[in-house]
Formats: structure tokens, C-alpha cells, sequence
């Protein structure tokens, strides 16, 4: 797939990622100039004609969505057997990165996630789209933090199809309604449910049901009763604990009635006066039972009396019989019935009288032919009845009935004919990476030792990939005796690519150049500018596609350029000030700090060891569009975070900055400061 260009404009540059279902690429728009996602349907399901009707459909009305929370369909189409999907490119992690990386998440974060995905969903559902299939697998943060659900529509299209595949359809069961896992209609309300168990997975690090199985997962959504979330983790408040109760009911009546309903409550949670409101209550199962107290009407002496005379009057009743009309017509019965066995059995029975009888020969595994005259030879009439078999070969007799037996001249003999076995046809590997390949016939059950051959060979193919199959595609096989052989590209002789970071345009360009090889054309494509930290104006801070070291083969060029147009104008840095009070005065105390604003992913400053109260001070950077959130850590146990936004910064600005008083106390200031922290964590 890298290098191929699909519908004329969409250049395939390296693969981001992949799922059950389809492999994601990143992609460069050559038209519109701009890097885009193409997702592209695995091979086993490319003759799937019904599921490729439903996925085409479904992302054609995904694409008439527009949020801002939803990832942009852009384009639809196919390239002979390559079906794709042209969607915005997202630059970022997927949730479910960052909950194996750091979860329980903050509380507040949790939120501000959960928020984005309700406005997404109220988005689609009020469009009449349900996407069934929400997970932290589809759910991407940005790098500036906003999130971005993806798949929509596709969803649908996998529980027809694919419901008992293994890959990203079986990892849904953790996420399934009640009314998903029993496989009858899912709406809105089943979408809810799922982001409800988001929520509590990135609150609690856990997952509500674990089985052995997907059918056991799914077992436990229909029967089994969650874990309550601040069992788990109680610093979750009683408010957003009553979210997740109320969306993860498995009486859809219980749960919220809309995502916009949903997203109401999310946005007041975390309001103080509503953080320790009354748990929420809901009936048992067994509370609306038949057998329950129910008020019925009375019963009135008049209806009693009414229905009394009715019963006396029904009981005197007898209606006048004539006797005589029962046999006679028992009698003519009788009589008809006689008259026709007689007449229609007595050619038969004289017939047969006068048959002779005929051994019944044995044709199993003859011909079809040979049998039928073999039968037809002694007199007796043969009967065709085909039935498939994957052991006997086609138009041969499996068996015969009857067998060995003697029966009249002219008998009926059933042969059983094999329809024999349809062989499959092989698959096209060429183009594929040989690694992804192997796995897909490993998992088929193949034995790599005895029916696979593997042939390298020097190419200018793209390295690892099969350039040559034996059988060929579309060639008949059986699948028990094939052997697989397959030419496999070692990729031409390779060049390493030069490091082009920390240097100026000019000398990058000189550097290619010697190396026989040159940016992307036009300079609009090959050149980006942008603002960075990381290098100072006019210095190169990114390459791609190939890193530094890299092997590279001669003549490339395709290669692109960041170029640094300085730090962002809107940067700004706000200073912290920290009182440290170790947990106990006089004993030492380790205070570390993790920081990820505008200039870091996430960095860790210098662990600081204390005896007692002391102020630390130090600098985040912070944009429009990035804030900065510092977590504290004492004697390596979380103790708090703070976030730090860009009107933070407008105001330190504009307001002095606290100091320490002589007392040892920071004086007070309407500034923006970092939390301090004080004894007794």
C-alpha cells in the first residue's frame, strides 16, 4: 500500500494503525495539498458483497455529519479490489492509550472528555445516526486536547458481518448495551450506555465485566450488576457516580432519555453544590413483578346476581337432537371408503402378484453412470439425490438405499451422489507485507515449516514486500495439501538518511543533494512552516518521512521539511510558586513534579528533598490553544494537579506575582498561583 495512489490523489505514506475490520494509513492529498487518513478494508472481506453494501452506505451517511468533536468523512470510494475510506487526519493518541498509560484520569478530565463525546453523539443521533460501536479504541484526543469520536456509521456495518470475528469487534463486548449483546435493536440510548462504561473505565482504570470469553462478558451485561464506581475509587464524587448508574442501567427506560440530556448533567457535576448530592435509587428487577399488591375493582352484589341467573339459565338449556342422522352418515363413510380400496387396490395387488424378485446390487462408489446401469440392468428404477461432501469426489455414489436386500422387479433405488467439494480460490498477496501476510495464514491454521517457502530476493520493491506467489492468485487450492511459495523483496541497496535537524534550509537542501536525493516538489509541499520551540527561527525541527539513520533509497524524493518560524506568538510563561511541607516536620521528604505544557509532551523536573516547609518556584509555558497541567507528587504518592490556561497568563501578567512573606506564609494575591501543599496527605 505505501507509494500507491488511490483515485488519483490520495498518496498512501506509511500505515498509523488498524483494527478487525480495516488497516488506517496516512495519506497526502495532492489536490487540496493536505495530509488526510484513509482507512482500507482488509482483504477477507472484499468479496463480502453485503458487507461492503452496508459499509459503503453507513460511511456515506457518516460523512453528512459536521462537528467539531467528529472526524470528517471526506471521500468514498474503491480501487479494484481495495475499498477506502478518505477521513480526517487527527495528530494525537487514542483514549485508550491514555488510560493504559495514566488511569484513574482526574476526575475533571474524565468530564471534559466524557462532555466532548456526548456533544459528538446528541450531534449524530439528532442526524438519525446510532454509532454502536463507542470505545476508548475510537475515541482520539488531539494534541491541543479536543476530542475527536471516529467510525461512525462503520459500526453497524461489523455487527452483521463480522460479530464473531476476533480483533476490535470481539474487544467491543466490554462495551456492549445489554440490548447489543442479546443482538436485538439498538438505539441512542445503547450509544449512552457505552459511553457510561467509558467513564467509569477512565475513572477507575477497570473495566466493569471481565470473562473468559466474549460470551461470558456479554453474559454478565445481561445478568450481573457493576461494581459501583466509588467502591472503586473513592475520590470520585457522589454526582458523576450517579452518571454512570443512570447511563449504564440495563433497562433502557432507566437511562438517560438523550445524549443532550446526558451532556446537561455532565456539564453541572462537578458544581460544588451538587458533588455530594443523594445517591441515585433505582427498582430491582424483582420489584415489578405479577405477583405484586395490586388494586383491582370491587365486585358488586348486582354483577354476582346478573351472572348467576345466566349460569341456571345456561345449565336448564337443551337443544332438541334428532338421533337418527349420526349413523347414517358414520354408514356412508364406511361404504365409500370401502368401495375405494377395492377398486384402486386390486390392480396393484394383481400387478405385484406376478413381479419376480431382484437382488438389489451394491454400487457404492461407482460412478454415477455405471451405477444408474447397473441399477437399470436387473430391472429396477434408480433415483438421483445429491449431497455435498468434502471427502468424496463429485458424481460418485456415498451410499444406496436399500442395499442387500431382494425387492420386487421395478423398484425404486435411492443413490446418494456426492456434489462433491468447491475448492477455494487463492488469494492475491502481491504487494503485501510479507509479515502481515504470514500472520493472516498462521491464524488460518497453515504450518509455516511445511508449506511455506520463502524466496528473498534483491528488488527495488519496498523491503518485506511479496513481489511473487505460488499458487498464483484466483488458482484453485486444497487447503490441506497447498505449499505456499513466495518471492519476497530484500529492497535495492540503501542509503542512510542524513539528519537534517538544527539546519538551515540551504544546507539541508546541499545535503540532499549530495546524497542523490531532494525534497518534495513543489516547495509548498516540501516545505512546511511553522511555529516551534524546539529549534530557533529558520532551523528544520521535523523530517518525514524518514528519520535520521534511516534506510532511504536513491533517487527519493518525497521528503518533507518542517522549517521553525520561531516560538508560537502566543506563548507565554506563567510562574509557580510551591510551598513544600514535608509529611512530617523534621523527617525528609521527596517532592517530584511532572509537567506537560506547550513546550513538553510531559517532563519531569528535578525531585527536591525536604525537612521542612520550603517554596519552590518554576516556569510553564502555556498557548491559545495548549495549557499546562502540573501533577505533585510527595514521597512518590499523587497528592494533586492544577491545569493552567492562557487567561492565566493574561493575568499574571497584569497582576505582581506573590512572595513569600518574612513569616514563611506566600502573601495573598489575586495572581494565579500553583496549589500549595500542606501537611496531613
Amino acid at each position: 500500500m505505501i507509494g500507491l495512489q488511490l483515485g488519483g490523489r490520495y498518496e498512501v505514506l506509511e500505515r498509523i494503525g488498524g483494527g478487525g475490520m480495516a488497516l488506517v494509513y496516512k495519506a497526502h492529498d495532492i489536490l487540496l495539498n493536505r495530509f488526510v487518513a484513509v482507512k482500507v478494508l482488509r482483504q477477507q472481506y472484499v468479496n463480502d458483497e453485503e458487507f461492503i453494501r452496508r459499509f459503503r452506505r453507513e460511511a456515506q451517511s457518516a460523512a453528512s455529519l459536521s462537528h467539531p468533536n467528529i472526524v470528517s468523512i471526506y471521500d468514498v470510494g474503491q480501487e479494484q479490489e481495495i475499498h477506502y475510506i478518505i477521513m480526517e487526519y487527527v495528530e494525537g493518541v487514542t483514549l485508550n492509550d491514555i488510560i493504559k498509560e495514566r488511569a484513574p484520569l482526574q476526575v475533571e478530565e474524565a468530564i471534559r472528555f466524557a462532555c466532548q463525546i456526548c456533544d459528538a453523539l446528541e450531534h449524530a443521533h439528532v442526524n438519525h445516526i446510532i454509532h454502536r460501536d463507542i470505545k476508548p479504541h475510537n475515541i482520539l484526543i488531539g494534541k491541543n486536547g479536543k476530542v475527536k469520536v471516529t467510525d461512525f456509521g462503520i459500526a453497524r456495518a461489523t455487527s452483521s458481518s463480522t460479530i464473531t470475528q476476533t480483533g476490535s469487534v470481539v474487544g467491543s463486548v466490554h462495551y456492549f448495551s445489554p440490548e447489543h449483546a442479546k443482538g436485538t435493536l439498538t438505539g441512542a440510548k445503547s450509544d449512552l450506555y457505552s459511553l457510561g462504561i467509558v467513564l467509569y473505565q477512565m475513572l477507575t482504570a477497570h473495566l466493569p465485566f471481565i470473562g473468559e470469553s466474549p460470551i461470558s462478558v456479554a453474559l454478565k451485561h445481561l445478568q450481573e450488576m457493576m461494581v459501583e464506581p466509588r467502591k472503586v475509587n473513592p475520590l470520585i464524587p457522589q454526582s458523576v457516580e450517579n452518571i454512570i448508574l443512570k447511563s449504564t442501567r440495563k433497562n433502557q427506560d432507566e437511562r438517560y432519555q438523550s445524549a443532550k440530556e446526558m451532556l446537561v448533567d455532565l456539564d453541572s457535576c462537578l458544581l460544588p453544590q451538587r458533588r455530594n448530592e443523594p445517591k441515585l435509587v433505582f427498582l430491582k428487577d424483582g420489584d415489578q413483578d405479577d405477583e405484586m399488591t395490586r388494586v383491582i375493582p370491587a365486585i358488586r352484589a348486582s354483577d354476582f346476581v346478573a351472572k348467576k341467573e345466566v349460569a341456571q339459565d345456561e345449565e336448564n338449556w337443551e337443544p332438541k337432537r334428532n338421533y337418527w342422522i349420526g349413523p347414517l352418515i358414520w354408514g356412508v363413510i364406511f361404504l365409500v371408503t370401502i368401495c375405494v380400496l377395492w377398486f384402486g387396490l386390486l390392480p396393484y395387488i394383481k400387478n405385484h402378484a406376478t413381479l419376480k424378485d431382484v437382488k438389489v446390487p451394491d454400487v457404492k462408489g461407482q460412478t454415477v453412470i455405471a451405477a444408474e446401469k447397473m441399477i437399470t440392468d436387473v430391472g429396477l428404477k434408480p433415483v438421483e439425490s445429491y449431497q455435498s461432501n468434502d471427502k468424496i469426489l463429485k458424481d460418485i455414489v456415498i451410499s444406496q438405499s436399500p442395499v442387500g436386500l431382494s425387492v420386487k422387479e421395478g423398484a425404486p433405488i435411492t443413490l446418494f451422489i456426492s456434489k462433491g467439494f468447491d475448492k477455494p480460490k487463492m488469494a492475491n498477496y502481491g504487494g503485501r507485507k510479507w509479515q502481515d501476510v504470514r500472520a493472516e495464514l498462521l491464524n488460518a491454521g497453515v504450518d509455516e515449516k511445511s508449506q511455506i517457502t520463502i524466496i528473498p530476493k534483491s528488488l527495488p520493491d519496498e523491503k518485506d514486500t511479496i513481489v511473487k506467489q505460488d499458487p498464483n492468485p484466483d488458482d484453485e487450492y486444497d487447503p490441506a495439501t497447498v505449499h505456499y511459495t513466495f518471492t519476497v523483496s530484500s529492497g535495492s541497496e540503501k542509503i542512510a538518511m542524513p539528519d537534517l535537524i538544527g539546519k538551515a534550509l540551504p544546507e539541508a537542501k546541499n545535503i540532499l543533494s549530495l546524497q542523490n536525493l531532494s525534497l518534495e516538489q513543489p516547495d509548498t509541499v516540501g516545505i512546511i512552516y511553522k511555529p516551534s520551540f524546539e529549534q530557533p527561527k529558520d532551523k528544520i525541527f521535523k523530517q518525514f518521512p524518514f528519520k535520521a539513520g534511516e534506510d532511504v533509497d536513491p533517487g527519493q524524493n518525497t521528503i518533507v521539511v518542517w522549517v521553525s518560524t520561531g516560538p508560537p506568538t502566543d506563548a507565554g510563561e506563567i510562574k509557580i510558586t510551591v510551598k513544600l511541607v514535608p509529611a512530617n516536620e523534621g523527617s525528609p521528604s521527596t517532592f517530584r513534579f511532572t509537567v506537560k505544557d506547550a513546550k513538553n509532551d510531559s517532563v519531569d523536573l528535578t525531585p527536591v528533598e525536604i525537612s521542612k516547609t520550603e517554596f519552590q518556584t518554576f516556569k510553564v509555558t502555556v498557548t491559545k490553544d495548549i495549557d499546562a497541567v502540573v501533577n505533585f507528587y510527595r514521597d512518590n504518592v499523587f497528592y494533586d494537579t492544577k491545569t493552567y490556561t492562557y487567561k492565566d497568563f493574561l493575568n499574571q501578567t497584569t497582576i505582581p506575582a506573590p512572595s513569600a512573606s518574612p513569616s514563611g506564609s506566600p502573601s495573598p494575591t489575586p495572581a494565579p498561583t500553583a496549589k500549595q501543599i500542606t501537611g496531613g496527605g
